[in-house]
């Protein structure tokens, strides 16, 4: 008798959290962005949350939660409750954050479960047009050899892609440019366009816009060949600086304990979504390509971008305090 009652009440489990997972969601998602409107994070997660939106029958909510490159909403994210309704929409940058920060709240391999690479712009290397008079990548490099530490560049702050493209530029090219950190690339970019600062290692996507309405120069893309939409910016190696590749990407991760069932549906749901021609056409038009990978494949390439960017932080001898 104990055992059927045993045998009972594990089927009853099972049955209840299948039907949860079919019933999710029965409230708004919520998406934790850790960087302010207006950066690359940003300008793919809110296409996909109003898509998710439609797909999904309830609202997509995007909480913007900048601060600490990125780390600040990772925490936050990480402590979420893991019931399928709060995910997290983080990059490259948390694959670099372990090696940049000494101490960290939360652990982007052991505190989230991946669901899905969700964009793959490439980095371009923008200028205020008004502040820096060059047309291509070797006027450039021949005016910030003309004018020592007169140059700066934004990032969206300590320890991000953004960040590590300026240090491994200025390995590679043997240049020196002031970095200034901001709380994202959004903020770092209205400066930029305003004239604060000289120049950024951007992610295409939140770039794009800026670059189409004129208000900053592209030079070049870190990247092995043109990116889509932008087929008139050359690459680094064309534009003369070989070997200078930075990929940048943004994912989706749920907290650790997520149930499986919803972590597969929502990965599945995001394939969905990249596959319509809406998101493909927004995705193409700020540089990036929709990918395919998702889960255990998307984690194991987490896995093996936090060993490449410890490489990285290692060479350019980047620190913390």
């Amino acid at each position: 008798m104990k055992v059927a009652r045993v045998l009972l009440f594990v089927a009853g489990l099972f049955l209840s959290l299948a039907a949860g997972a079919q019933a999710w969601p029965n409230r708004p998602v919520t998406f934790i962005v850790p960087f302010p409107a207006g950066g690359g994070t940003d300008a793919f997660a809110r296409p996909l949350a109003a898509q998710l939106t439609k797909q999904l029958g309830k609202q997509v909510i995007i909480d913007n939660r900048g601060g600490a490159g990125g780390t600040l909403g990772a925490g936050i994210a990480a402590k979420s409750a893991p019931d399928g309704y709060t995910f997290f929409i983080g990059g490259a940058h948390h694959a670099i954050a372990p090696s940049i920060y000494p101490k960290l709240d939360y652990d982007i391999q052991k505190d989230f479960v991946p669901v899905a690479l969700i964009a793959t712009p490439p980095q371009v290397i923008v200028v205020n047009p008004q502040k820096v008079p060059v047309n291509d990548l070797k006027s450039f490099l021949d005016y910030v050899r003309k004018n020592p530490g007169k140059l700066n560049y934004g990032s969206a702050g300590n320890g991000t892609s953004h960040h590590l493209a300026g240090e491994l530029f200025k390995i590679q090219t043997k240049t020196f440019i002031l970095h200034i950190p901001y709380r994202g690339a959004g903020p770092a970019l209205q400066d930029l366009i305003a004239g604060q600062v000289d120049m950024m290692f951007d992610g295409l996507g939140s770039s794009a816009a800026h670059l189409k309405g004129g208000r900053i120069k592209a030079l070049a893309v870190a990247a092995p060949s043109r990116a889509p939409g932008f087929p008139d910016i050359p690459t680094a190696a064309e534009a003369g600086v070989p070997g200078y590749e930075v990929s940048t990407w943004y994912g989706m991760w749920a907290p650790k304990g997520t149930p499986p069932e919803i972590v597969e549906r929502m990965a599945a749901e995001v394939q969905k979504a990249l596959a319509t021609p809406e998101v493909r056409n927004i995705w193409h038009s700020i540089g990036s390509e929709t990918p395919n990978v998702v889960q255990a494949q998307f984690g194991t390439m987490v896995n093996s971008e936090i060993a490449r960017w410890a490489e990285v932080v290692k060479k350019a001898n980047v620190k913390l305090e």
